[in-house]
């Protein structure tokens, strides 16, 4: 019987050690980015870097030098020195000599550590005479590329975490030596030039941080950062945002691929060829199934790390698959794209083309459960982007469609969304169309999903004409809303109507100021 158990118990454990075996070679070392049990810096490419390393080394050696010193004289009193050997402690007051030691040796070694820094820290900061400039933007969650200055002036692209890791990363099977680290346009620069890197940001903050390169910069909505690097040798090198930027803040890698001079010359023609040839023309005329085509890569890479490839959205993200915003009148869901809602959650989208956009939108109204037939051209993006009326041609060769009624049947049709929503009028109207009752049949269901609620409609007026007719305008506008809701069947109390509030002047100030905002009351 004990044989038997011995022997159980040594097949055991020749499989457990094959299992951590196995596990053990499916990860190797990443050149330019992470290794297995690493504990140092990553291997440093540029002379900031090997500055950088051997600094942290330094002051490494400083600090273990003053942790033994003082603890070892600490814990030598005590032992030598302590009441069972007969030792009594000593009656004494303050010793100037002692006070001013320990007063001048920690100011000098202090002094002594940042005069060693100064010199790096300086040369961080000097980003004059670059070879090469680049804008990082961070947004909400990949980075969007801009070469500013150079060669290569001009061009410009997002990068996006791979979809085959993200996929790997939510069905908890990670693989490969750059698991998440994998991007689908990497930044290409060449080796021994001065590379400018300038910061910012779109949303919340971000960070852009290479280690092997030496260089970690803040990305900050509103402000501009530089920082900049010379990488001395050809490869790829990787990194992460390391600033906390939301529930996606994981999938923001960062890679830049270091090529030869030839190799970089060679990546700016096709990378230039390949913007010429993806440029298309906004006054051109997409079939339906070739916008879907194109909207859905352009949902996998933008979208769906948010609302899910099935449409379905999670948590606060609404869903996509079924609302009465994407089966509506584009119009709700182009402002959406174009100016982002609740305050920021949805972010705008402005940086994609128009193209992209009517793409993406005529994707989400035909995908999953949503087919509608409907799409939008480039064109009618376009004119919604300048702010001008556009009236929206849902298929080839048919008219708009027609306004709905504003009946209690239509208005409680949609499914409950969330708060708050905006309800957007044409210029100098205060009517309700196809749009303005898409987005209110969305607040009637929510407000049917949550009894308890009350809902407050804010009108708005910008400086453009006159400032009475402006406010009643924005008054009447918010009336029929109201009107319209309760003709949905919403109690009076619980609507609140609020004072119109001015839209400061800038892009889009005009169409912004045509809106009446159902936000949550109290």
């Amino acid at each position: 019987m004990k044989s038997a158990l011995l022997q159980a118990v040594k097949a055991l454990a020749v499989t457990a050690a094959a299992s951590v075996s196995t596990a053990t070679l499916a990860v190797n070392d990443l050149p330019g980015g992470p290794s297995v049990r690493q504990l140092d810096l990553h291997t440093p490419v540029t002379q900031i870097g090997h500055q950088q390393v051997l600094l942290h080394n330094w002051m490494l050696v400083v600090c273990v030098v003053i942790f033994v010193a003082v603890f070892g004289v600490m814990f030598y009193s005590i032992l030598k020195h302590r009441k069972s050997l007969g030792h009594k402690s000593a009656s004494f007051h303050e010793s100037v000599a002692v006070e001013i030691a320990w007063t001048i040796v920690p100011f000098v070694i202090v002094i002594l550590m940042g005069a060693a820094a100064t010199r790096t820290v300086v040369a961080m900061k000097d980003t004059s005479n670059a070879d090469l400039t680049i804008k990082a933007t961070g947004y909400q969650w990949k980075w969007g590329y801009d070469y500013l200055k150079g060669e290569g002036e001009g061009i410009n692209f997002l990068a996006t975490l791979d979809v085959a890791h993200r996929t790997m990363s939510d069905s908890g099977q990670p693989a490969g030596d750059n698991y998440l680290l994998k991007v689908d346009n990497a930044v290409v620069v060449p080796v021994d030039k001065k590379i400018r890197i300038i910061t910012t940001a779109n949303d919340v903050i971000h960070a852009w941080m290479v280690p092997s390169l030496g260089v970690k910069q803040d990305a900050i909505p509103g402000f501009v950062r530089d920082t900049w690097f010379r990488a001395e040798k050809v490869g790829d090198y990787y990194g992460q945002c390391v600033e906390l930027c939301g529930k996606e803040h994981a999938y923001m890698p960062i890679h830049v691929k270091v090529v030869s001079q030839a190799d970089y010359a060679l990546w700016v023609d096709g990378k230039k060829k390949a913007m010429a040839a993806a440029a298309d023309d906004p006054s051109k005329v997409w079939k339906l199934e070739d916008l879907v085509a194109r909207g859905e890569k352009i949902y996998a890479a933008n979208c769906a790390a948010c609302h899910k490839a099935d449409g379905k959205g999670a948590g606060p993200i609404k869903a996509l698959d079924g609302s009465a915003v994407v089966l509506g009148d584009p119009a709700a869901q182009v402002n959406i794209l174009l100016n982002g809602a609740n305050n920021g959650a949805m972010p705008a989208w402005k940086q994609l083309s128009d193209t992209e956009l009517a793409a993406v939108i005529s994707y989400t109204k035909n995908a999953w459960s949503n087919q509608t037939g409907k799409y939008v051209q480039p064109s009618e993006i376009a004119a919604a982007r300048a702010g001008k009326p556009v009236q929206y041609a849902f298929a080839a060769g048919s008219a708009a469609a027609p306004a709905a009624p504003a009946t209690a049947t239509t208005l409680a049709a949609a499914p409950a969304g969330g708060l708050p929503l905006s309800v957007l009028f044409g210029s100098g109207k205060a009517a309700l169309d196809g749009a303005a009752q898409t987005v209110l049949a969305e607040a009637v269901a929510y407000l049917k999903a949550n009894p308890t609620a009350k809902v407050a409609l804010s009108g708005f007026v910008d400086s453009t004409g006159g400032a009475a007719q402006n406010a009643e305008l924005a008054k009447q506008r918010a009336f029929a809303v109201r009107d319209a809701l309760a003709k949905a069947g919403v109690a009076a109390d619980r609507i609140e109507l609020r004072k119109p509030s001015q839209i400061e002047a800038g892009a889009g100030s005009a169409a912004q100021a045509r809106r009446v905002d159902i936000g949550p009351a109290g």
